[in-house]
Formats: structure tokens, C-alpha cells, sequence
């Protein structure tokens, strides 16, 4: 007797956008097409270049695997993750990743990815885990980026080796554990609250390489802000979990 083959666990990829339009329609086929497991969510903070719209062609394309939510305006990068990470909730996802919309990340590392959540609780794309592996950084924001991983670690104790890294898959109990309404940081220094709050409740952090590209088409949304806000964020978790306010 034949026995059907057993569903794979699905996984929401989960890509805030805001004027991404140069990138949604190359990079939406690509993430499709490294498993049927896959679904991806846009989360589009009302792009005035027509991002949202272009979503819904390709949804007309590719059906019900690709999920678009429109916000009505430019609310940020941990707000758009958070909604994000609610939506899966929600729904029947066993994994939720992060990734951006501008092939920095690369969608043929997610196989990857769900081979070592296997293994884990949180899989971080690490680009410091072996040598440095980022690809057309001018080398002030390199230095920044490495500083602020340094950073990061001396404060928090995390034992990662790229703690602001945004390309990264949770298992679905572990943002059932935290209180996403509590998740205030709204910059990069979201992505360092989130796995600080997954390694305090002892779930199992792991890192895998990765390449990181610089984008090729569109504009960085890299600021001056975001940077002090990463920078005070990392102080003001620390103090919060020694009160045991996390």
C-alpha cells in the first residue's frame, strides 16, 4: 500500500516593502520557487511608486501563496514585521522569515534555512559567522555594521556573531512566547530586541552564512536615526532584562 507523502511544514516569508517596485516582480518568483512550502507576505507601506499594486498583478499570477497587507503609510520596519508575525500567527505557518525585498538576502538560502530549524529555535543569517561575507559595501558602512555587532555583543551578552542581521527564521512557538506587543523598536534595532528576546527565554539561537548583497535597484533605507536608535535600544533591553521587565 502507498502512503501519501506527508505535507511540508509551511513557512510565510515575510518582506516589508516601501518603493520596491524596481525589485517585488524579480525577487517574488524567486522566493516561490525554492519550494512549494513557501508562501511570502508583502507588508507595503502605501509605496507611492505602485509596489501594492504590482503585488496584486502577481498575485493574479501565482495565486493564493503570494499575501499582500497594505498599511497606510510609511510606519516602519519592526511595525511592518510585527504585523507581519501576527499574520502568520493567525494562520497555519510552522515558520516565519525575515527577508528583504532587494536580493541583498538571497532566496536560494531558504531551504536552507528550513534544514536548520530542524535543529533549532531561531536560525540567524549570520554575514560575520565565517570571515565577512558582504559583497559592494563602501567600507565606513561596512565598519559600522561589524561595530555595531561588536557593539551589541559587549552589552547584551548575546552570543551571535551578527546580532543586527534582518535575514532570519523563527519557529512559530517562539513568537508565540514573546509578547509582540511589547516589541517596540522600529529601526534595525528590531532585529536585536527580537533575537534577545528569544535567547533570554532560552530558546536555541543559531547562526548559518550567508552572502549579503548590496541592492542593485532602489534606495537604502539606512539612516542616521536608525543607527542611535540601535544604539540606545541595546542599553535600554539590558536594563529591562536585568529588572525583568523582557
Amino acid at each position: 500500500m502507498n502512503e501519501t507523502p506527508a505535507t511540508p511544514e509551511r513557512a510565510l516569508v515575510v518582506m516589508p516593502t516601501y518603493n520596491e517596485i524596481e525589485n517585488i516582480s524579480k525577487i517574488l518568483p524567486e522566493v516561490l520557487k525554492q519550494g512549494e512550502q513557501f508562501d511570502i507576505l508583502i507588508v507595503d507601506d502605501n509605496s507611492p511608486d505602485g509596489t501594492a499594486e504590482q503585488v496584486k498583478r502577481l498575485q493574479e499570477q501565482f495565486g493564493s501563496r503570494v499575501h499582500l497587507m497594505q498599511r497606510p503609510g510609511k510606519m516602519g520596519l519592526g511595525t511592518a514585521y510585527v504585523a507581519g508575525f501576527k499574520y502568520a500567527l493567525q494562520r497555519d505557518f510552522a515558520y516565519v522569515i525575515e527577508m528583504d525585498a532587494d536580493f541583498s538576502h538571497s532566496p536560494t538560502v531558504l531551504p536552507q534555512f528550513l534544514t536548520a530549524i530542524q535543529d533549532a529555535d531561531l536560525v540567524l543569517g549570520s554575514r560575520y559567522v565565517k570571515g565577512v561575507n558582504v559583497i559592494n559595501w563602501p567600507l565606513q558602512r561596512l565598519l559600522l555594521s561589524y561595530g555595531a555587532s561588536i557593539y551589541t555583543r559587549a552589552i547584551t551578552g548575546l552570543p551571535t556573531k551578527d546580532p543586527t542581521g534582518g535575514f532570519k527564521c523563527f519557529r512559530r512557538r517562539v513568537l508565540e512566547a514573546i509578547d509582540l506587543d511589547r516589541v517596540h523598536s522600529n529601526g534595525y534595532s528590531f532585529q536585536i530586541e527580537m533575537t534577545f528576546r528569544a535567547w533570554l527565554k532560552d530558546f536555541k539561537v543559531i547562526e548559518i552564512p550567508i552572502v549579503f548583497t548590496e541592492r542593485a535597484d532602489g534606495k537604502s533605507k539606512m539612516s542616521s536615526k536608525i543607527v542611535r536608535e540601535a544604539m540606545w535600544m541595546v542599553w535600554r533591553l539590558k536594563l529591562q532584562s536585568l529588572l525583568g521587565k523582557l
